[in-house]
C-alpha cells in the first residue's frame, strides 16, 4: 500500500503549466487523479488516439487532454493572475482554507 499525498489543487482550479512542451499555458483542472499525483488540465498535453469505428460511433483520428504531473503546474493567484504556491490558514469560523501564499488572498471560501 502507497501513502497517497494531499494535493493543494482541485477540480476547477487555474493553473498554469510551469515546465515541459505547454509552458506558459493556462487552464482548469479537469479531474485530479491523486493516486498517481497527476491532473487532467483543459487544453493541455493534447495526444491524438486512433479510434476503430464501431456501430454507436465512427472511428477517426480524436484530440483529448493526456494527466501532466500536479508537480508541472502552479495554481493561479487569484489577486495578481500570476503563479503562486498555496499554504493554508485557519478562518476565525474554523473553517481550513487555502491561501496564495504571494498575495495572503483566500483561494476558496
Amino acid at each position: 500500500m502507497t501513502l497517497v499525498k494531499k494535493l493543494k489543487v482541485k477540480k476547477g482550479d487555474k493553473v498554469v503549466v510551469i515546465t515541459g512542451r505547454d509552458k506558459g499555458k493556462k487552464g482548469e483542472i479537469l479531474k485530479v487523479l491523486r493516486e498517481k499525483n497527476r491532473v487532467i488540465v483543459q487544453g493541455i498535453n493534447m495526444v491524438k488516439k486512433h479510434r476503430k469505428p464501431t456501430q454507436q460511433q465512427p472511428g477517426g483520428i480524436e484530440e483529448k487532454e493526456a494527466s501532466i504531473h500536479v508537480s508541472n503546474v502552479s495554481l493561479i493567484d487569484p489577486k495578481t493572475d500570476k503563479p503562486t504556491r498555496v499554504g493554508y490558514t485557519t478562518l476565525k469560523g474554523g473553517n481550513k482554507v487555502r491561501v496564495a501564499k504571494k498575495s495572503g488572498e483566500v483561494i476558496d471560501e
